[in-house]
């Protein structure tokens, strides 16, 4: 997979967001420690791309047994950040139009995937998702993650935006 190109938009458009922080991602997804996998997204363009931050601890629980003594941040879990953040990219969209805590995503499908380098404790994710396409209610993405600028793991993947009762 290519490297992801950043998609051109005024940072004084409508859909730019420079920031969501900790606050309103745990207003956006259900997930809570210690399964909510991102901090923060940056630079992002309402529905079609931004990039997620994680700063992985040594105190993060899967590290126990993620191998004792070698700790390795699960590949699983890398794919999942980079879900929580386009989830982030998605819903984010609906801000304004209507209230995006009505909506939900499911992951679907999980295609391409490359682990590239270890991620280790210490260690800061940048997930760069950006939307190939979305019809009705399901979104294609592609996302890659980095560290300190080099490539650690990449993806393709889907998900599925749903109305909450």
């Amino acid at each position: 997979m290519s490297e992801i190109q950043e998609i051109s938009t005024p940072q004084d458009s409508e859909e730019f967001i420079a920031s969501v922080g900790i606050g309103e991602i745990l207003s956006m997804l259900p997930h809570r420690y210690p399964f909510l996998l991102i901090d923060r997204v940056e630079n992002i363009i309402k529905g079609q791309s931004g990039t997620g931050i994680k700063n992985v601890t040594i105190n993060e629980p899967f590290f126990q047994g993620h191998f004792p003594g070698n700790p390795v941040m699960p590949g699983v879990l890398l794919i999942e950040a980079l879900a929580q953040t386009s989830a982030i990219v998605v819903l984010s969209g609906f801000k304004g139009e209507d209230d995006f805590s009505k909506y939900g995503v499911f992951f679907m499908t999980v295609n391409d995937v490359k682990f590239r380098k270890p991620v280790l404790p210490g260690d800061t994710l940048e997930l760069f998702v950006k939307k190939e396409k979305s019809v009705r209610n399901v979104w294609k993405f592609k996302g890659e993650i980095k560290v300190r600028g080099t490539l650690v793991a990449e993806a393709e993947f889907s998900a599925m935006i749903y109305k909450r009762d």
